[in-house]
């Protein structure tokens, strides 16, 4: 037997035996409890597996293989996010069908996945661009669509006139194409959505059922955006035609428009009011406007049409805006206040219009600063007193300025206001979300086709379910159309069809965005072979929820709020038994590593937030050290500093690499790589083969008849101590996703055997002895499978060490044969002893007396009371 951890003699041995006797297959066992454990549903990249995923791969595998130890069914299953944008780009840049890319990629996947040693059920493996699985994403819109819960209306789209193509809004650039570098143009056309604005309120209360982390948790609350207030009409005043022009007048035929406020307590300090440049009232108010103010409108609003709502609300972009040339009067004081446009404002929250108050909201602020707009305080921090800087944003303070409501509390003005617009007929108290329906429609051929066909009298049917799945079409050609139609328009073979009543219609030509599919693949993971129906309902009563989830933060607010809105259509029309797909969720940290910079050269400029310009490894061996310096980023093909699975196992091992992904930093915690600091799990590794190969001489299977019958010596005594202290934090620590203190509990178990065994040979307590071995090896399992297996062989023991039952912890053991007693004079500590637990009062007071500590306190003294507190103190109580 080899001494020390070589890799390469065992570990592809195993991996191809697992394989052969399909280890991971799922399996339903009657009365054993289930676990179902999930990775999120990853896009197989061209750059295959990085390190930095495997940062969550590992971590998953190693709780499944403990409940699946603990004697539960376990569901592990793992398959690709096939569709959507990122492959059909990456399809065009290499001049190739997406189709056998993604499968290329996806088998690159499965073979890293297996190199390290995860546990995957790959029987129940599917890409969700295969027909057999997009079929049942198609019934689920045609689900939606007949609860009136998926619908089609005009809507805005990013237009390159360069690509001639609509760019999707992460492809849209500080206002340019991604690729063009040109400035987008916004251009409406039809658009499919799915309402999901009807489910935020509970979306928001349901969070409060799963066991997430509570940043992402507020992120989703963040998103969805509840808010209470007021929405009430503001009237725009027209200069009076037979009056000077400082006298204003409410016309009738003029425009008005509506805002939403959740601080109607500040409607008296609302100096202006500003309308986002999409606004229909726009349009309207220049007919009463001269023509000055019109071209600059024209031109504001034409500039905004080239931004993107995330440029447009970034915090660091300072506000623009233009001034209308029109007024609208202030219900609450019948004050006139100029109305503006700025592109901070957005048409799609709210009413698309605010009313400005600069003395009590930061943003309306600092564009009052910057056009001269007049601030008026109208709270403060207490009565009568208006605040000393601006802006004052408390909602604890007192109103001021504000006509008979000044002196009320922030809340009480909110009530009374509320309810005077509402008696005056002004407005209405209502709540507000900040949450958008989600727009479904992409103009690409990379996509799930929508399942409708359009009539020729323009009646919108689903395909029926006979008919499913409408499979996209063979084409040589998919790229973009030109137009900002799918490519799959200029299909007329594919895209005339006949309707249900016999007439001539056209196929949607639309297709899905990819968060459709992702949206449910975990319920197809419960039955991935059912050709009938998306899933059986008792597999999905049996599986759901997935009991640990477990991927990256930065889907917080996209996959996971669209996966639980599916999830809770999918429960009201009665087909899946749970509201919340996904119990607990977990977010691994990203794992960074060192990425060359330069500083900029002259007329090179640096972007917001950037410190220089990033290099290649090979431009940085080619200057200057003093030229080039490094700084840890994010592990990923753009920066070119990514290390792959394939190296790492190839030079130190599939265990080692898993052990240094558990251990060298908390699971939530961004990490910076490291190679040299394998080396260290390398050691360790090699350290637990010395310690079996130097006692597997002593090792007996039989050893609980033994342990069970016989007397232990203080050394077998210590041994079984530690043996039991260990199962315990390795089954807490895993189960808590502490799985660095989990590695750090079994280098501690070595080193604790090893100090036993230097004073006893295992020879002398090898019932003790044969235990540790055993439970050693099976704790070892989960994150060191490959060498646990090698370890279990060598011992003489058949089967797999996954087949074998988690290590069973004996009570008894955890027990502690001493405590610490504090010796107090007069409530003072002056010593502190270490006694068995069982000692009684008389000797704990005995022992406490004759302390030498002690003693110096006591002399001269009379002794008057002794309080012993078994276990914890002892209190001498003098005079």
């Amino acid at each position: 037997m080899a001494d020390r951890y070589e890799p390469q003699t065992f570990e592809a041995k195993w991996q191809a035996r697992w394989k052969a006797a399909n280890l991971f297959e799922t399996r339903q066992d009657p009365g054993r409890p289930k676990f179902y454990g999930l990775d999120f549903f990853p896009y197989p990249s061209g750059a295959g597996l990085s390190v930095g995923h495997c940062r969550n791969y590992i971590p998953t595998d190693v709780i499944c293989r403990m409940k699946f130890m603990q004697g539960y069914n376990v569901l592990h299953p793992m398959g690709f996010d096939a569709f959507g944008l990122p492959a059909e780009n990456e399809a065009i840049k290499n001049r190739t069908h997406p189709g056998p890319m993604i499968e290329r990629y996806a088998e690159n996947y499965r073979r890293q996945m297996e190199l390290i040693g995860i546990g995957y059920d790959w029987s129940r493996s599917f890409r969700s661009s295969d027909p057999e699985y997009y079929q049942w994403t198609q019934w689920i819109f045609k689900v939606l669509l007949e609860r009136g819960l998926a619908y089609q209306r005009m809507a805005a789209v990013n237009w390159d006139p360069v690509e001639k193509t609509v760019l999707a809004d992460e492809e849209v650039i500080g206002g340019l194409g991604w690729r063009s570098g040109v400035p987008v143009e916004k251009r409406s056309i039809p658009q499919w959505f799915f309402k999901i604005t009807d489910y935020a309120q509970r979306l928001i209360d349901d969070l409060d059922t799963v066991d997430w982390p509570e940043g992402i948790k507020q992120m989703q609350r963040n998103w969805i955006g509840r808010s209470e207030g007021v929405q009430f009409r503001m009237r725009v005043a027209m200069p009076h035609e037979e009056k000077s022009d400082e006298e204003f007048e409410i016309v009738e035929r003029a425009p008005h428009f509506e805002v939403f406020t959740t601080r109607i307590d500040t409607v008296y300090g609302m100096t202006f009011c500003v309308l986002a440049p999409e606004h229909p009232s726009i349009e309207t108010l220049e007919g009463f406007v001269d023509e000055a103010h019109r071209a600059e409108i024209r031109a504001y609003r034409e500039n905004a049409k080239r931004l993107s709502d995330t440029d447009r609300q970034a915090t660091t972009r300072e506000k623009t805006g233009v001034f209308t040339g029109a007024y609208a009067i202030n219900p609450a004081n019948g004050e006139r206040v100029p109305i503006w446009i700025a592109d901070y404002v957005l048409m799609h929250y709210g009413t698309g219009a605010i009313m400005a108050v600069p003395a009590h909201d930061a943003r309306d602020y600092e564009f009052a600063q910057k056009y001269g707009i007049p601030v008026q305080p109208v709270i403060g921090p207490a009565k009568g007193v208006s605040p000393e800087t601006l802006p004052f944003e408390s909602k604890d303070g007192f109103l001021v300025h504000s006509g008979e409501y000044s002196g009320l509390s922030v809340a009480e003005a909110q009530k009374e206001l509320g309810q005077w617009f509402e008696a005056c007929d002004l407005g209405t108290r209502k709540v507000q979300y900040k949450l958008r329906d989600w727009l479904i429609s992409r103009q690409r051929y990379w996509g799930c086709p929508i399942p409708v066909i359009h009539s020729a009298d323009g009646e919108i049917q689903p395909v029926p379910d006979e008919d499913l799945p409408v499979e996209l079409p063979e084409v040589e050609h998919y790229e973009p159309s030109g137009d900002g139609s799918s490519p799959l328009a200029a299909i007329d073979e594919w895209v005339n069809i006949t309707d249900q009543d016999g007439k001539l219609g056209r196929r949607e030509t639309d297709t899905m965005g990819g968060f459709a599919c992702s949206s449910w693949y975990f319920l197809r993971f419960c039955d991935p072979h059912n050709k009938r129906k998306g899933w059986d309902p008792a597999e999905v009563e049996y599986w759901m929820p997935v009991d640990c989830y477990v991927g990256g933060a930065e889907h917080a607010v996209m996959h996971l709020l669209y996966a639980r809105f599916w999830t809770k259509v999918l429960y009201d029309a009665g087909l899946v038994p749970v509201q919340e797909p996904f119990q607990t969720l977990r977010n691994q940290g990203m794992v960074l590593a060192p990425t060359p910079f330069r500083a900029p050269r002259e007329g090179e400029t640096l972007g917001v937030g950037e410190e220089g310009i990033q290099i290649t490894f090979e431009e940085a061996h080619s200057l200057p050290e003093d030229q080039v310096f490094h700084r840890y980023e994010k592990m990923s093909k753009s920066k070119g500093n990514v290390v792959t699975p394939d190296e790492i196992v190839e030079k130190y091992g599939a265990d080692a690499l898993r052990l240094y992904e558990l251990f060298v930093a908390p699971f939530e915690q961004n990490v910076q790589w490291s190679n040299e600091a394998i080396h260290g799990q390398v050691r360790f590794l090699s350290r637990v083969f010395k310690l079996v190969d130097e006692c597997r001489s002593a090792y007996d299977p039989l050893w609980r008849d033994a342990i069970d019958t016989g007397e232990s010596s203080e050394a077998g005594k210590a041994l079984r101590r530690l043996t039991h202290h260990t199962i315990r934090r390795a089954t807490d620590d895993i189960s808590g996703f502490a799985f660095n203190t989990y590695v750090a509990a079994m280098m501690e178990f070595l080193n604790g055997v090893r100090d036993v065994l230097k004073t006893t040979p295992a020879s002398e307590i090898r019932a003790e002895a044969s235990e540790m071995l055993e439970t050693f090896v099976l704790l070892l399992a989960p994150a060191a499978p490959h060498s646990a297996d090698e370890l279990w062989d060598l011992l003489g023991m058949e089967g797999f060490t996954y087949q074998q039952d988690w290590p069973e912890l004996d009570e008894r053991w955890l027990a502690r044969e001493t405590v610490t007693i504090a010796v107090q004079v007069n409530g003072k500590l002056r010593d502190t002893l270490e006694m068995p637990t069982e000692a009684d009062q008389a000797t704990l007071e005995r022992v406490a007396l004759e302390s030498e500590r002690v003693r110096p306190h006591l002399e001269g003294k009379t002794l008057r009371k002794v309080i012993v507190v078994p276990g914890k103190l002892v209190n001498l109580v003098v005079g």
